[in-house]
């Protein structure tokens, strides 16, 4: 299968040349960042109608990272739920065992093309971490990863790989002490050399020209899946399913059925303990306009315009922003915003282990879980695509620790799914 990049996805025109998607994006930057931005964004629309780069590009997604992931029928999981099928992207599956390689292997590629020595870069769950890491031990460039102390301890394994691959994790120990105080800080050791090293922004946040960049390096995902799932089924998928914390893994997938108007897209957020507490991070669906990090989106902010603290069990999920082209789609209306529990997350993460071997990351629980909750409400010749954004090996130790197994463990029959999702609807 052919890998691709912006020309075939990006049908809107969007960003236009200032970085905006409608009133969201652009740059909200020190001079003497603008003019390093500046740099960046000429150098990166050069690279990608660059032949050499495209074809380097696509010999590391094919030949190191796995490209293409396969889609791959949920069926046992299907008909346990009664409804439409479910479908599945499987980026768990790529090299890293996330999405996060696909637009790390371009990013250090750009930083190559610029003469950089050093990538940094901030990780929630570890997993951009982790492929920014893969990418700059393949490359030959120093690798810097700045992670709260929270997730450091939530995601050990992932810290372990870093430090294996010879990347410097910096412990972040203030605020939140999670993903956004991460970002903070690489904005922070960036802003005081912007000459020798890259900012490789894990996600479709932060300044122009990244939400454009990462957008278009995940791309491949969707382009892919739009073929694999029409030749399996003969069509196009009714619904488009991914988790949204950022938004990279969502922007990915959606990017090739935007212009699809009759297939119906879902981004889910994480409602952690409810959206009537203060410990969730549904930011489109709770947040308001603002500026965060050098870009324009919605937000999760208090009376003041400060970024409120928040919460989710997925460590990639808890950013209190949101990409600059997800709130553009909330506003138009063409993407579903919707969110899902802790609760419902962990008993997606077992109910697709027990039903198909499969053990997702807790962030790709998320849009299972309403994969799963959708799917009952349809009809057997639906067709539900959830983009499975990373596997679930990081959070193991955590969920065993947190959420036993005994309190999901049905009791009266082999693998007990069923009674399982009898529970689910019954709620």
């Amino acid at each position: 299968m052919q890998n691709a990049i912006t020309k075939e996805i990006n049908t809107t025109n969007l960003p236009d040349q200032d970085g905006r998607f409608g009133e969201y994006g652009g740059a909200y930057l020190p001079p003497q960042l603008q003019s390093v931005m500046d740099e960046i964004t000429q150098a990166y629309l050069e690279i990608v109608q660059d032949p050499a780069f495209l074809t380097e590009l696509s010999t590391l997604q094919k030949h190191y990272v796995g490209r293409p992931s396969p889609v791959y029928h949920a069926k046992r999981l299907s008909e346990a739920v009664g409804g439409a099928q479910i479908y599945l992207k499987r980026e768990d599956l790529n090299h890293t065992g996330a999405h996060k390689i696909n637009h790390c292997i371009g990013e250090v590629l750009l930083a190559k093309k610029l003469g950089k020595k050093k990538v940094i870069a901030e990780t929630g769950a570890g997993q951009h971490g982790v492929a920014l890491a893969t990418a700059a031990a393949l490359l030959g460039l120093e690798c810097d990863i700045y992670m709260g102390d929270i997730d450091i301890k939530k995601e050990a394994p992932n810290v372990s790989r870093m430090k294996i691959l010879g990347a410097t994790v910096v412990p972040v120990s203030r605020g939140t002490r999670t993903l956004k105080d991460a970002v903070d800080a690489a904005f922070e050791a960036y802003l005081g050399d912007p000459v020798t090293q890259i900012y490789c922004i894990g996600s479709v946040v932060g300044p122009h020209p990244f939400p454009m960049m990462v957008r278009d390096f995940q791309s491949v995902v969707g382009i892919e899946a739009r073929k694999q799932i029409q030749e399996m089924t003969g069509r196009l998928p009714d619904s488009v399913v991914a988790c949204v914390g950022g938004g990279s893994n969502a922007m990915g997938i959606f990017s090739a059925f935007l212009e699809d108007k009759q297939v119906k897209l879902y981004g889910v957020e994480p409602a952690g303990k409810g959206l009537d507490t203060p410990d969730h991070a549904a930011t489109i669906t709770k947040g308001s306009v603002g500026i965060l990090h050098g870009f324009k989106s919605l937000l999760l902010q208090d009376n003041s315009g400060e970024p409120l603290p928040v919460y989710s069990i997925a460590s990639g999920l808890d950013y209190p922003g949101v990409g600059p082209q997800h709130s553009y789609l909330h506003s138009i209306g063409r993407v579903h915003y919707e969110s899902a529990t802790d609760r419902e997350a962990v008993e997606a993460f077992y109910g697709l282990s027990r039903m198909e071997g499969i053990i997702p990351a807790l962030e790709s629980s998320h849009a299972v879980a309403h994969a799963i909750k959708m799917a009952q409400q349809l009809g057997k010749d639906t067709n539900i695509l959830v983009n499975l954004s990373g596997r679930g090996d990081k959070d193991i130790d955590y969920v065993m620790e947190n959420y036993p197994l005994v309190e999901y463990e049905p009791q009266n029959n082999g693998n007990g799914f069923k009674e399982f999702l009898a529970h689910i609807k019954q709620k």
